[in-house]
């Protein structure tokens, strides 16, 4: 008689279970890999809980985020983990688990908080067609149903919101080394609709592609799907590489532009001492993004007269971290750097400076005065924190962190903000009025994790 055992498998902090005969079966892909020192994974050793059909998840994610900028209207521009300055913020509260039966998976994740409304905001796909899609999906972080095949270390096909892989980074802070992510990141998907399949030939190795309904959007911009894969090999526990490549057509009524993107990290633990009381571990976090948009007024990698102006993204972050006092404590330094000719993945900021459309009126931009975000719009821009950590026990974590940020053009909320001169909604707006928008931001965060 087979025992039914659910086993947590980590992949860039995605939480994938399986069906085995039990927890030291060779046929469990990773399951000699020390996974809890990887940037975007869980850094649980275990679970407390241990249910044969259902295994429930709970994250917590406070922050207080101080910008020396001091906004009028308490609002961040261009993040997308903080929402509001010098306030405290329940940020993200997920709620959930996986459920199993035989072969049959499913995950649910619910999500409140100021998340809910900051990741979604950056999907225009709802406003094709009906049914405003931005709320009906917004509450969840990932909802899909699967099957797990027993074949060579497992094959996974799952149809559903689940999240995306690209800037290694995970969407959930509690798996993060940094809080503010650098642009690799905070620019690129967190999430995808659609259906993917996870082979695992080897132990080592992941296969995973994708049939999405586009770059993290609920709908689907053009007739044409996005297609892409992620591709994991993680031979030894110190020693981690990955790439993901996406193609897709996913400008509103552009069916001709198509995007492609290729994000590629490396994790490198170089030291691991887990019982010294002094240096414990010391880990490497590399990434580097590549991709363009091509047809329908831009051109790629170069500008064209007849074909337009060039229109790419290439960015780049890494992280050092180091581990004192046996895992309790940790500094992380780091930051990055982005070139998008364009603003085609630039977060766009809010309140009156914001270009997206308006819900209530969506002929018209949300922002009276709205950032410009044309092919040909030059951004650039880099960033550079550091933060140290408190690990009580593996479900509690303190950080505090300083971050540095700057654009070519202005772009972060200056004092006088982005809503309106004394910072609230209700009030008009004169004509001699403008978003203050400036060319760089400091900002310290403390934020308060909680998992189990």
């Amino acid at each position: 008689m087979k025992k039914l055992v659910m086993v947590g498998l980590l992949v860039q902090g995605i939480t994938t279970h399986l069906t085995a005969q039990d927890s030291t079966s060779p046929k469990i892909p990773f399951s000699d890999i020390e996974t809890n020192w990887q940037n975007g994974s869980d850094r649980r050793d275990s679970s407390v809980f241990h249910g044969v059909y259902f295994v429930p998840s709970v994250m917590v994610d406070v922050n207080y985020t101080h910008s020396f900028n001091k906004p009028i209207d308490n609002t961040v521009v261009g993040s997308t983990a903080l929402a509001r300055n010098n306030e405290v913020q329940l940020s993200h509260l997920s709620v959930g688990g996986d459920f199993t039966y035989q072969n049959a998976r499913a995950r649910l994740m619910m999500q409140f908080g100021t998340r809910s409304i900051v990741v979604p905001r950056n999907d225009v796909s709802p406003y094709r067609g009906q049914y405003q899609l931005a709320n009906v999906y917004r509450y969840l972080s990932e909802a899909y149903v699967g099957y797990h095949f027993n074949k060579w270390y497992g094959i996974n096909v799952d149809a559903g919101l689940f999240m995306s892989y690209i800037g290694l980074n995970s969407y959930y802070q509690v798996e993060n080394w940094e809080y503010q992510a650098s642009y690799t990141s905070d620019n690129t998907p967190w999430f995808f609709n659609g259906i993917r399949l996870q082979i695992f030939p080897t132990k080592h190795l992941k296969i995973e592609p994708w049939l999405i309904n586009g770059w993290q959007s609920y709908g689907r911009f053009n007739k044409q799907p996005g297609l892409g894969a992620n591709i994991t090999w993680n031979p030894t526990s110190n020693f981690k590489i990955l790439t993901n490549d996406y193609y897709g057509a996913d400008a509103g009524g552009l069916p001709g532009r198509k995007r492609f993107h290729s994000d590629n990290s490396l994790l490198l633990r170089y030291y691991n001492n887990p019982k010294s009381k002094g240096i414990s571990r010391m880990a490497l976090s590399l990434t580097g993004d590549i991709g363009f948009e091509k047809g329908d007024g831009v051109n790629g990698f170069k500008s064209n007269d007849k074909k337009g102006p060039a229109q790419y993204f290439m960015s780049s972050m890494i992280y050092n971290r180091i581990w004192f006092a046996q895992n309790k404590l940790a500094w992380t330094i780091g930051g990055g750097i982005m070139n998008n000719p364009g603003r085609y993945l630039v977060l766009y900021p809010t309140g009156q400076a914001s270009p997206l459309p308006d819900p209530n009126n969506p002929t018209q931009t949300e922002g009276k005065y709205p950032f410009s975000a044309n092919p040909g719009d030059q951004f650039k821009a880099w960033d550079c924190s550091t933060n140290l950590d408190f690990m009580p026990n593996q479900s509690l974590l303190f950080r505090v962190e300083y971050v540095h940020r700057h654009a070519n053009v202005p772009y972060f909320a200056g004092k006088g903000g982005v809503t309106s001169p004394n910072g609230y909604t209700t009030t008009p707006l004169p004509d001699d009025w403008r978003p203050d928008l400036v060319k760089s931001e400091d900002r310290i965060i403390f934020a308060l994790l909680f998992r189990l």
